[in-house]
């Protein structure tokens, strides 16, 4: 069965003058954080939080997801930029090998998370009006709608990709594969664009494409299994009492989502390099530590005073 496979070489932007292009990779993060709003607002409303803490919420959320995303990528995957391209780490250009627009690409779900942690225990020093416990509750149902835009973001930009594989979802990244530079010399075209473009539709480069091979669509399996982790979040606050014991809606989420990461990184490529006597990855290692503090929430912990 080959239908499921095809060749992956997407426009990943709109330029707009020079350098500058508005990425579909950052449009997605836009998306998440807009129905994320929504998605609080409806929580907001049906618990009877007065409107006003909402959009600082929001505020609080979006930095701490993408400075936590941001220096969790550094910390853990990339940690030479901080000697060879320190201003990159905090701003969306790339300064070594040239000047370029590159928007806030390399951003880690772990830090991510630690960095909501922290963010939501700041905000509720400020904003207290409920346990920073009943916020990460209900702030988790929305971070899980963003992963599954997160997900295809990586999609179109052919990142996080998958190991090679021969079976029946395999996709050929085309602009994995090969990199600006290279797919011009390659084709001796001087647009990238162009270049890439010929890859697919000229045969007279069917032997560059042909050299693609096909690899697991590992972002499309992790966005499509939040769309259940968010579902089963979502039916637990709504449907079940489970909404009100402290920690659970948070821990279940830690267990879920890192869950979810834990099993696709089997199939996806190492994104830094790996100790051979690793039996787990750098990405599985950092996604324990969550899920069992989403279990200790779930089943052992007991709030110490009545939740405000």
């Amino acid at each position: 069965m080959q239908v499921l496979k095809f060749d992956w070489n997407p426009v990943t932007g709109i330029d707009i003058i020079g350098n500058f292009k508005i990425h579909f990779y950052s449009l997605m993060w836009v998306t998440a954080f807009v129905i994320g709003w929504y998605i609080m607002k409806r929580i907001f409303t049906k618990e009877k939080i007065a409107i006003e803490y909402l959009d600082p919420l929001f505020i609080y959320t979006v930095l701490a997801t993408m400075i936590g995303a941001r220096l969790g990528h550094v910390i853990f995957y990339q940690s030479e930029l901080i000697s060879q391209d320190f201003f990159s780490i905090f701003l969306p250009f790339k300064f070594k090998g040239g000047f370029e627009f590159t928007g806030f690409q390399g951003l880690a779900s772990h830090g991510a998370a630690i960095g909501i942690i922290i963010g939501m225990y700041l905000y509720r020093r400020k904003y207290n009006y409920k346990s920073i416990l009943w916020i990460l509750d209900r702030i988790v149902i929305p971070v899980a709608s963003g992963a599954i835009f997160i997900r295809i973001g990586n999609f179109i930009n052919s990142e996080i990709i998958g190991k090679i594989t021969d079976s029946s979802f395999g996709v050929r990244f085309i602009q994995d594969e090969y990199y600006k530079s290279e797919i011009m010399q390659r084709t001796g075209i001087n647009n990238v664009q162009d270049a890439y473009s010929a890859v697919t539709n000229n045969p007279q480069f069917s032997a560059l494409l042909e050299a693609v091979p096909y690899r697991h669509p590992a972002q499309l399996y992790e966005s499509f299994c939040y769309i259940f982790v968010f579902l089963i979040l979502l039916y637990f606050y709504v449907k079940t009492p489970k909404a009100n014991q402290t920690g659970f809606l948070f821990g279940l989420f830690l267990v879920l989502l890192w869950t979810v990461r834990f099993f696709v990184e089997f199939v996806k490529e190492a994104q830094v390099d790996e100790r051979a006597t690793w039996a787990l990855n750098t990405g599985q290692w950092l996604s324990v530590p969550f899920v069992l503090l989403g279990l200790y929430f779930m089943f052992m912990y007991k709030p110490k005073h009545a939740v405000k």
